[in-house]
């Protein structure tokens, strides 16, 4: 056997996952509790022995350990940019490419009440955009002033116009500032360029997360980098799509991930117009696209979802999952507020269960919305004509659904209805008639993981284990 270890440090659970390789199979999971409070590695030990004693196996057969995490809340990044569509766009991508979470973003010039906000915000790190090269310049060292009168510390990484990027760089580092430079996120106006950008951001978030009680000592247990979630699942969705020399991937796709505190939508496709003669505006899309919605989580964010699907619409579609809803009682507006008071809050009953896939489809639908393009028709001195802004979906061959209400929830095809094209919403771009599947096993992170060191046993793993579902809902 060649047993390897897939360990997630998640805000709530340690998960462990082990896998065979020569065989391509899963052998067993276990979790704990994060006791990053205390010390981390309490319920990583905790889940370790389980696993081990679940399994049979011995410590001593074990190959190789890999990891992610997510456990010290992510990477908090706030993004100033010059022209919100464009620079601040830009800075934004870099970021959610990264595994990281956008809690503040600004465009223009900032004030004091901005950097207030920004202050406030207890951001891990700022990332100071604005320009193409050769571009604006007043706009990055304006706010680069700001910055440096402010009483932020946490690090600054300078990705805009490379013509002044040194002289940011000095204005902050004269005021005591931790600053990284880096290539710009948008050189052209007709160029996104992230990447240089994203390896920085994921060193600082290895900083930050080894920073969290215990966690140095996980490492030790690991014996190697320990990467951001969001960066593992976006591993593995590529993974999958695309496949490996050795074993084809299943084509385009969309991961739906629906957790506690957000909800992401991970895509692999061109993203371009089904009709060659349709405008496309604004930047340019990536083919391997990450979108975090931080106010669209189950637990943390119901009231935020409830609110905005309304209280009618939540009754409806309630109804349409739990017929018998006349017959019983539940003050919906009520139980939401409990579930974002009480995070842990496991369902009691049927109707419970079907109060979190009602809030899973709602969550789904909005973040894909907001994930997919659309398509409007817009007019000229010779006549009408299509335009699209974002990513085209709707020729997306596959949708994939993971995180806990698809593991430990039912009627998951549900959830996953709500991420596809509705005539209802005829200009959003969500995938048409894709084959649909449920990560049953909530492994992805771990096809991640070993993407980059094993990746045909990984992809052969991930396709053998994807639950494939109806998709009539």
């Amino acid at each position: 056997m060649d047993i390897r270890l897939l360990i997630d440090f998640g805000s709530t659970y340690t998960k462990i996952l082990a896998v065979d390789l020569d065989r391509g199979v899963l052998l067993g999971r276990a979790q704990a509790l994060t006791t990053v409070d205390s010390d981390i590695t309490i319920g990583l030990k905790s889940a370790y022995s389980t696993l081990l004693d679940e399994c049979g196996f011995q410590d001593r057969h074990i190959k190789g350990r890999y990891a992610s995490s997510s456990a010290a809340g992510g990477l908090r990044i706030a993004a100033i940019g010059l022209v919100p569509a464009l620079t601040l766009e830009a800075a934004r991508r870099a970021a959610l490419g990264a595994g990281a979470k956008v809690v503040c973003a600004y465009g223009f010039e900032i004030d004091e009440k901005i950097v207030s906000e920004v202050e406030a915000a207890s951001c891990d790190m700022i990332l100071l955009t604005g320009g193409t090269d050769g571009g604006d310049k007043d706009v990055i060292l304006h706010n680069a002033r700001m910055l440096a009168d402010s009483r932020l510390t946490c690090p600054i990484l300078v990705a805009g116009n490379r013509v002044v990027a040194t002289q940011v760089r000095d204005i902050l580092e004269a005021r005591g500032k931790t600053v990284s430079v880096t290539q710009n996120v948008l050189p052209r106006l007709d160029a996104v360029e992230v990447e240089p950008a994203q390896a920085l951001i994921r060193d600082i978030f290895i900083a930050r997360i080894i920073e969290a009680k215990g966690l140095a000592g996980a490492q030790d247990f690991v014996g190697g980098e320990i990467v951001p979630t969001p960066k593992a699942t976006l591993q593995a969705a590529a993974l999958l799509a695309d496949g490996t020399e050795d074993e084809p991937g299943i084509g385009s796709l969309v991961i739906v991930e629906v957790g506690g505190a957000t909800t992401n939508i991970h895509s692999v496709c061109s993203g371009a117009p089904s009709d060659p003669l349709t405008v496309v505006k604004g930047l340019p899309e990536p083919r391997v696209k990450r979108t975090v919605e931080g106010d669209l989580g189950i637990r943390y964010n119901a009231p935020t979802i409830y609110d905005l699907t309304g209280e009618g619409p939540c009754r409806t579609r309630l109804r349409a999952i739990h017929p018998s809803l006349q017959e019983e009682s539940i003050d919906l507006g009520a139980h939401v507020r409990t579930l974002s008071a009480n995070v842990g809050y496991v369902p009691a009953g049927t109707l419970e269960y079907d109060v979190d896939i009602m809030l899973a489809e709602s969550a789904t639908g909005v973040a894909m919305q907001r994930h997919a393009g659309t398509l409007r028709e817009e007019y000229s001195v010779v006549g009408a004509f299509k335009v699209q802004y974002g990513k085209n979906l709707l020729d997306v061959e596959n949708l994939i659904g993971t995180g806990g209400i698809f593991k430990y929830g039912y009627r998951p095809e549900r959830v996953l209805a709500a991420a596809r094209f509705s005539l209802g919403t005829p200009w959003s771009l969500m995938p048409r008639d894709p084959r649909t599947y449920v990560d049953s096993e909530y492994f992805l992170y771990g096809i991640g993981l070993l993407a980059d060191h094993f990746p045909t046993q990984a992809l052969r793993i991930a396709k053998k284990y994807l639950r494939p579902q109806r998709s009539d809902g």
